[in-house]
């Protein structure tokens, strides 16, 4: 039997008849259709500050943002939005040209451990900025000579950090500044001269690398605290220092490689609490002078080479707490300084006092006094150029021991914030 072929007319009627069925089924199983877009975001809303002032140094902090590359502590994280006075670090305050603004008038860093390779262009692009503290961070790099330019300014301390360089000079125009801290830093040079000429209650320019001559202008100086420990400064203290008498009340030479003999000057810081010159290699007597000191509390010329007398009128004064003169070369001590040994105030070890306990060997002793040494304006060394009060026999200060007594100085030669 053979295969009937469909005739050609009823194919065309099947195909027609099953078109709509077959366009059914194929988009059921596929959607040709394109898919839809994804809404656009938002615009961002422009930021709305509370001053103008602020608008200004937003976009400053933001690039100096960019540059921090460690924030241990996230401080970084508070950067945000245009509420700058809520910033971690970041205070604000009306500036003193428009009482009803508000502007950046403080940054404090201390302590945050923040890194970035310079300040330059953020400190001094802040035109409000009254105090600026980072103790205690890893900034680097060289002081920008524009931060000259900020009118307010009167804080600045960049103390324990990594800034380098030459002094930054750009500060001795900075007419209102009060307060530099630049200790533990990696500073060098030279320390220009028209620094002890400025109105500063305090410099700190411990522990850097500054290497010179104590300049003479030291006693111009209206500040309250120096410390010039462990640098590399040489050369005598000079004679001006006792020009600073109605200011100076803590004084630190420590650690340099200072030389000379001790100026007769130094007895007339009547205000001075606080003289430490040890680790020096400072000679000669000790000044007669230096009993005028009336309110001296810590006095230390230990690690020297002076020789002679302890002066009978330096050990008398009330005040003393502490009286080092270890590692030297004194050879005779009175009545009064033994009783200072008894006590614990005046520390005499390693030197040629006969009969005293922990002395030089005799060889050391003949050994040093072999090379004789001298020193100009001897006969100022018995010199007392001041009324001494009556000496009613020792009794233990009226200030000892002070346990919570605060030596700022002495703290200076921390690493720790200090303000």
């Amino acid at each position: 039997m053979g295969i009937i072929s469909p005739h050609p007319l009823t194919l065309i009627l099947i195909f027609i008849f099953t078109l709509p069925h077959l366009l059914r089924a194929l988009t059921h199983n596929c959607s040709c259709e394109p898919p839809s877009p994804e809404p656009l975001p938002p615009e961002p809303q422009p930021l709305a500050f509370i001053d103008r002032r602020l608008a200004a140094v937003y976009p400053i902090i933001q690039r100096f943002k960019a540059t921090i590359t460690s924030d241990p502590l996230g401080v970084t994280q508070t950067w945000i939005g245009s509420d700058i006075c809520s910033y971690r670090g970041f205070y604000c305050d009306s500036p003193p040209d428009n009482s009803s603004a508000t502007a950046l008038a403080s940054v404090d860093f201390n302590g945050f451990g923040l890194a970035a390779p310079s300040v330059d262009g953020f400190i001094d692009n802040l035109p409000d900025l009254a105090l600026f503290h980072a103790n205690s961070n890893n900034f680097s790099g060289t002081i920008s000579p524009n931060i000259s330019n900020l009118p307010f300014i009167y804080e600045l301390d960049l103390s324990n950090n990594k800034f380098s360089g030459e002094f930054p000079a750009s500060v001795l125009q900075i007419s209102g500044l009060t307060f530099l801290d630049l200790r533990f830093n990696f500073f060098s040079g030279t320390v220009p001269s028209q620094v002890f000429k400025q109105t500063l209650d305090v410099l700190f320019i411990n522990n850097n690398n500054f290497m010179q001559k104590l300049p003479a202008e030291i006693g111009s100086t209206p500040a309250f605290y120096l410390t010039f420990a462990n640098n590399k400064f040489t050369g005598p203290i000079p004679r001006s220092i006792g020009n600073a008498s109605s200011t100076l009340i803590e004084v630190l030479f420590l650690n340099n490689q200072l030389t000379g003999c001790l100026p007769y000057e130094l007895g007339f810081l009547r205000n001075a609490t606080v003289i430490d010159a040890g680790q020096n290699r400072l000679t000669g007597p000790l000044p007669c002078s230096l009993g005028c000191l009336e309110k001296i509390e810590q006095l230390s010329f230990a690690g020297n080479l002076l020789f002679g007398v302890v002066p009978e009128a330096v050990c008398k004064v009330a005040s003393l707490v502490n009286l080092s003169l270890a590692n030297n070369y004194f050879t005779m001590v009175g009545p009064v300084c033994r009783r200072l040994i008894k006590s614990g105030v005046l520390d005499l070890k390693k030197n040629c006092v006969p009969y005293l306990p922990d002395q030089r060997s005799t060889a050391e002793c003949a050994l040093f006094f072999r090379h004789p040494r001298y020193c100009p304006y001897l006969a100022s060394y018995n010199i007392i150029p001041c009324k001494l009060p009556p000496y009613h026999g020792y009794a233990p200060p009226r200030h000892s021991p002070r346990p919570n007594r605060r030596l700022v100085s002495y703290s200076a030669l921390e690493r720790r914030i200090l303000r």
